[in-house]
């Protein structure tokens, strides 16, 4: 029985035009061959199975050919041909660094380097894996490598260019082997099945190539294993996904339509269905915000080109992509990468994927992207979009009546203007937290197609009560919506300030009240914060001159933080004291550090400054301080 030859060494190239996918590499290297524009040493580096180790001999044949065709490719018919083809040349010596590392590796290699080749024109020297060369033999190869005989060529390969030293880097001529595309990849399977009498869908060609990630070593081998799991040597798309153990395309589409359409089941059942079949859920998570990738490519026709997938495939994209809003694939992409980076850390890691399903299927009521226009890509006017929804009636929370500790009504405050950027998903035509309903005129578009901001008019309507969530007690977490929302409370707090303060009269007060207010307001902000700074800057010693407040503290931290809490500690002094004249007055008092005393010098020093008499003494009899 006829041994069997692995396609990756039965196909492997054997000119430079028979090389996949590095025509910048051959090109470069035929023109120096053409121009005798050699250089003394070659480096080439890149990912796996692009190709290097072949390219290199490939050169060194072409190099030592004696009978050159008009396209600088080796005749393979020449003496030098022939034993290179029998692996008998003298010329051309192959070393692997991985397994020949040490120093006596390289003193022998450098010993060969001294003889002349006794036919031929060149001693061509490759090296391949060259980064596990240890240091001293690194070091070793230095003076060789830059000052070569004139006929010796070294040609170096690695995947690994960073662990080389720079010295060697300088004294190369470098190659940068780039991935092979999956289009070339296929195509290339495809002859080598043409030849090889293989029936082929051109579809599963292309899973093998967009599987191999750019290396054709891998993809030949893929394809090896599926001819041989093929009963009558046909390569079909199902067979190709289940043998390579592929999530198929259609699964990402199904999950993506559940969760544009909010459905919630399905998208569970469907991740179950994924989970029962092996498939890993974190490289479930990876594939499905690659799909969220390629369908926000999708949404431009400049960027379509960077979607790698077959043209039927391609349909599906621009298809769903016209579908999927931006403001979802824009939250699905940072959802799904924080689901990715915390995979490892979870406990319980299904649950951790079915609850970045369960934000994903809400997007939808979060965002709410009906009531919101679609932005094109690009930025600009142009480009695939989706029609806007009438945006006249919109909800904003309407100011509710309040009363204060002593039972006076506050009064509502004058309406303010919205922010000229929309939030996220736009205003909703349902109350807010609860509150009613108000109207905003739609937003007016200039000639270049920016929004201009618009007023809200804030109406009487009914409040409509929801529960609040209320944050533990417990926890040391600030509110996030206190942080966002921090200038309109300082606004609204103060327009309030100003209207209880209108409708009574100052009342005086005393030290002890100011005390027992003081430290009320600690104890409020400890139960809502418990901040160990905050305890620290209330605990300091306070004095009232007049209706002034003064208080010391220790550093420019503490100095900052009482600038953040005035506004909040003036409005609560001023309404339990019932004095709008309060205020707050802080400055920042450095605590005197005693020098201590080290040495004979320093105790010199010491009793000098007590008794200057000591100084005068040393002058005169000019002694020394004995260290």
């Amino acid at each position: 029985m006829e041994n069997f030859v692995v396609s990756a060494r039965k196909y492997r190239p054997a000119t430079f035009d028979t090389v996949v996918g590095q025509e910048h590499i051959t090109t470069t290297l035929r023109n120096a061959i053409r121009t005798n524009h050699l250089a003394q040493a070659f480096l080439f580096c890149g990912p796996r199975g692009v190709g290097k180790t072949t390219c290199a001999r490939i050169l060194a044949k072409t190099i030592n050919c004696q009978n050159l065709t008009p396209d600088i490719e080796a005749c393979d018919e020449c003496e030098s041909c022939v034993s290179f083809k029998q692996n008998a040349s003298f010329n051309i010596h192959e070393l692997d660094a991985a397994s020949n590392n040490s120093v006596e590796d390289i003193r022998n290699l450098i010993d060969q380097v001294r003889y002349p080749p006794q036919s031929g024109q060149y001693k061509i020297y490759i090296i391949d894996e060259v980064h596990m060369l240890s240091q001293a033999a690194f070091n070793a190869f230095l003076k060789t490598l830059e000052e070569p005989p004139s006929y010796a060529i070294f040609i170096l390969a690695t995947t690994e260019k960073h662990k080389i030293l720079p010295t060697i880097l300088s004294r190369c001529q470098i190659f940068d082997f780039n991935r092979i595309q999956p289009k070339d990849i296929a195509d290339h399977l495809g002859r080598i099945a043409q030849k090889e009498d293989i029936s082929v869908e051109y579809d599963a060609l292309e899973l093998i190539a967009q599987k191999a990630d750019g290396g054709l070593r891998d993809a030949l081998s893929m394809f090896d294993l599926n001819v041989t799991f093929s009963t009558d040597r046909t390569l079909r798309y199902k067979e190709v996904l289940d043998n390579l153990h592929i999530l198929d395309y259609d699964y990402y589409f199904r999950l993506t339509d559940a969760l544009l359409e909010g459905n919630l089941t399905k998208t569970l059942l469907t991740l179950d269905e994924i989970l029962r079949k092996g498939f890993d859920a974190h490289q479930f998570v990876v594939g499905l915000s690659r799909h969220f990738r390629d369908l926000l490519v999708c949404k431009d026709s400049a960027t379509v080109q960077l979607l790698q997938v077959t043209e039927t495939v391609k349909a599906k994209y621009l298809a769903q992509s016209a579908n999927a809003p931006m403001s979802f694939l824009l939250s699905a992409l940072s959802i799904g990468g924080q689901c990715d980076m915390n995979y490892k850390q979870a406990k319980d890691q299904r649950l951790h994927v079915e609850l970045c399903l369960m934000k994903l299927a809400n997007l939808r009521h979060v965002l709410n992207w009906d009531a919101m226009p679609e932005l094109p890509l690009n930025g600009s006017s142009g480009g695939t979009t989706i029609p806007a929804a009438d945006l006249s009636t919109v909800a904003v929370p309407a100011a509710a009546e309040k009363k204060n500790d002593n039972g006076h009504a506050i009064a509502r405050p004058t309406p303010v203007e919205t922010p000229s950027v929309l939030p996220p998903g736009g205003y909703t035509s349902e109350p807010v937290n609860g509150y009613g309903r108000s109207t905003i005129p739609a937003p007016e578009k200039t000639t270049a197609g920016s929004v201009v901001a618009t007023s809200v008019a804030v109406t009487d309507s009914v409040v409509l009560e929801k529960p609040v969530i209320q944050r533990p007690a417990s926890s040391r977490l600030r509110s996030t919506v206190s942080l966002n929302s921090k200038p309109q409370a300082a606004e609204q707090q103060q327009a309030e300030q100003q209207t209880i303060s209108s409708s009574r009269p100052d009342k005086p007060f005393n030290f002890d009240a100011l005390q027992r207010t003081w430290h009320a307001f600690a104890r409020l902000r400890k139960q809502q914060f418990d901040s160990m700074s905050e305890e620290l800057m209330f605990n300091r010693e306070i004095t009232l001159e007049g209706t002034t407040v003064h208080i010391a503290l220790d550093n420019n931290i503490q100095a900052n933080l009482m600038v953040d809490l005035k506004p909040e500690l003036l409005a609560y002094l001023r309404d339990q004291l019932q004095n709008k004249q309060i205020q707050v007055e802080h400055r920042v008092v450095v605590p005197d550090t005693k020098k201590m005393i080290y040495t004979p010098q320093d105790r010199f020093n010491y009793l000098a400054a007590k008794n200057p008499a000591l100084l005068d003494l040393r002058n005169a009899l000019n002694l020394d301080v004995d260290f």
